[in-house]
Parts: C-alpha cells; structure tokens; sequence
C-alpha cells in the first residue's frame, strides 16, 4: 500500500520530465521482470529469451498500427495475443530441453528474431528502425508521460495479481512442483509439459504486453535494441536480486538495477561501464544473497526480532501433559 501511494503520487512529485520519463523505464522493467518471473519464479527455468519477446509485442504493435491501420490500443491487445500465440509452438520445443540446453534454446530465439527483424527491411523498416504514431497526437510530452507513467503501473498491478493468484492456486503448487523436482512431480501424476507450456504462454503475453506498450510510449523501434540479450539478461538479474520466489522480487530488483542503469548511461553515456556494474552487481548477489534481497532481510529481522517460540525442553513435563489433553497426575503415574 506503501508502494501504491509513492507511485500513484511519482507523477506529480518528479521535478521535470525526464525524471517523469525515467519512472516510466524503471516501471518497463518491473513489468518485464514480473513477466519473466511466471517462468523463472515457478518453474524455475532460467530463460534469457524473454527479449525476444518483448521485441516481438513491441514491433507487433508498431506493425499493426503502421501497416495494419489499427487503433492504438487494439494493436497492443492483438499484439500480446500473436506473441502468446507465438509462443505455444516455441514453447513446444524449448521447454523439452532443461538446464542449459533450454537456457541456450532462448539465447538463440533472441538471434534469430534480431536476424529476420533486421534484415526483413521492407516490412520492420530493418536498421532504419520503425517509427510508431503516438496514441494520444495532441498531447505535450509532459503529459504524454504522465498517461503512460500510469498505463504501466496498471499493467505492473494486473501482472503482479496474476502472479499472486497462480501462486495461491493449485496449478501454481503444480508448478513449483517442477522447481523442485520435475521428475517426481512428473511420477506423481502432475502434468509437467503442459503446466510448463501454459505457464510459458502467459508469460509470453504479458512480456508482448510490456513491449508493445514501450513501442507506443517510445515510438521508435531499432531491431538492435528491441532483440537484444541484454533485455533478457536484465530481467534475470532483477528477478534474482529482489527474490524469484517473492511477488515483490522483480519489482524491487528493477527499482534497483532500472534506476542504477540510467544513472550511469547518464553519468557515463555510452561506455560499457553500466555493463560492468551490472556483472559485478550479479555477482555480489549470487555470492551473499542467492534467495534475493527480499528474503534475506526477511531472514535478518526474524534474527532481530524477539520471540516467543521456546524449544520442548523448555517446557514442563506438566505443560505438556496439558497440551496432549492428559492430566498430570496420569503422567506421573505412568513414569
């Protein structure tokens, strides 16, 4: 609720427009995060892939106002149903593969999307990029901002109510069923191919949702940009720094990494130094937080905290002769 009222109030409370426009990336990303966290979190397969995804919402968005003359927002709504669609056949084949076969599998969809993307040139415009019409043409920048700021935190809030729900569901036990041991769970009776399929799809029609929503704020496309394993990485590394197996996780870990992310490009423009920040940032979580940030402070404050709890040797023999129902005096008679 905390959370909710800072960011309902972020809008006015930015001093100037890229401030404005900075919250709207750092929310792209919680999106995006919170997206690849239905697959990462639950089953826990780890897939560097999901930039493909979000480019293929992005430019089927842009395609579909551009070419296809559709609405704004009726384009991003088919947008996200052709990448779920999309997804059912590519999940059909990558998720039979585990470890890092899958992992593999998912770097080579990102190639093969930035491949065709980049070279079909007189459909996606190719290097020259695509320009999307902004949905609201009358609007100032500042508001424009101020609209899609808002957008996002709706689409954050629905996919963050989906996560919750599945995890409270009896697909969701299904699901970390697989985390755990997909053998087993595959020997009890859970059907793990199509719980992995599902999970992969909805997914894929939330990441196509966060892109194509990106492509109407931003409105230019480059296919370098759009595909790149960086996009699929970061979303990675934000769901492992706040917790893959919290609903908060993901949107912590881009608060974190989003914001450091535009304070160096800012800071240092286009040298690799955010890069190296980020790998060093990755590895100092794997090292002394591999549960993420969220658990590990749940962890310190319950060793902060006091309590109450004691141990059964700390108990009288009375209290627990009182507990099981039985009266003292029977459990001295019985020794």
């Amino acid at each position: 609720m905390a959370f909710a009222a800072v960011a309902l109030a972020f809008p006015e409370l930015a001093p100037n427009p890229y401030i404005l426009s900075v919250g709207i990336v750092v929310l792209n990303y919680a999106v995006l995060s919170t997206s690849w966290n239905f697959v990462g979190g639950f089953t826990g397969y780890i897939s560097l892939g999901h930039g493909a995804l979000a480019g293929l919402g992005a430019y089927g968005t842009g395609l579909l106002v551009t070419k296809g003359g559709l609405p704004s927002f009726v384009a991003l709504a088919a947008g996200a149903a052709i990448v779920a669609a999309i997804a059912i056949p590519i999940g059909y084949a990558a998720l039979r593969v585990r470890g890092a076969s899958f992992v593999i599998v998912s770097i080579a969809l990102v190639l093969v999307t930035l491949l065709v993307f980049q070279s079909w040139a007189s459909f996606t415009g190719g290097s020259r990029g695509l320009n999307v019409p902004r949905p609201f043409p009358g609007m100032l920048r500042p508001e424009h901002h101020r609209v899609f700021f808002y957008l996002f935190l709706a689409l954050l809030a629905i996919a963050l109510t989906v996560w919750w729900l599945i995890d409270r569901s009896r697909f969701g036990l299904g699901l970390k069923a697989i985390r755990e041991d997909e053998d087993k769970a595959e020997t009890l009776g859970t059907p793990t191919f199509a719980y992995k399929l599902v999970v992969f799809v909805v997914s894929a029609f939330f990441t196509g949702l966060a892109g194509g929503l990106y492509a109407l704020w931003f409105g230019d496309l480059d296919p370098i940009f759009q595909f790149s394993i960086l996009t699929g990485s970061y979303m990675v590394l934000m769901a492992l720094l706040g917790g893959v197996r919290n609903l908060f996780g993901p949107l912590v870990g881009a608060l974190i990494v989003g914001s450091a992310l535009e304070y160096f490009k800012v800071e240092f423009g286009n040298t690799p130094l955010h890069l190296v920040a980020t790998g060093v940032l990755l590895a100092l979580v794997v090292l002394f937080m591999p549960d993420g940030v969220l658990p590990a402070l749940g962890a310190l404050l319950r060793r902060l905290s006091p309590t109450t709890e004691t141990s059964i040797r700390e108990v009288t023999a009375g209290e627990v002769a009182a507990i099981g129902g039985e009266p003292q005096h029977a459990q001295s008679r019985n020794g």
